[in-house]
């Protein structure tokens, strides 16, 4: 993943991260994708979870993707896994 990217990806977890305690429903969508990351991936560790927000990421700015609303699927799906990353209790 270039820096850019990787930056932006970081910019959009914290920020999400920092919305879901003011939105319920962000909250209840990045959990919905929490479970499904773990459905696809096991309960992955840090190193399968940078591979697969690095995958992610990538694919979705391929895509022609950019982060226009905190409710669009792939904006909630690195909040989810950016959240992930920080482990319990991190947030």
């Amino acid at each position: 993943m270039s820096e850019e990217l990787g930056l932006l990806v970081r910019d959009i977890g914290d920020a999400g991260m920092a919305e879901m305690s003011a939105s319920p429903g962000l909250a209840a969508a990045v959990d919905q994708h929490v479970s499904a990351v773990r459905e696809q991936v096991g309960t992955p560790g840090p190193d399968e979870l940078m591979g697969y927000l690095h995958t992610f990421a990538e694919d979705a700015f391929r895509r022609g993707w950019w982060p226009e609303s905190t409710s669009d699927w792939e904006f909630v799906r690195i909040v989810a896994v950016c959240w992930m990353l920080r482990g319990p209790g991190e947030s």
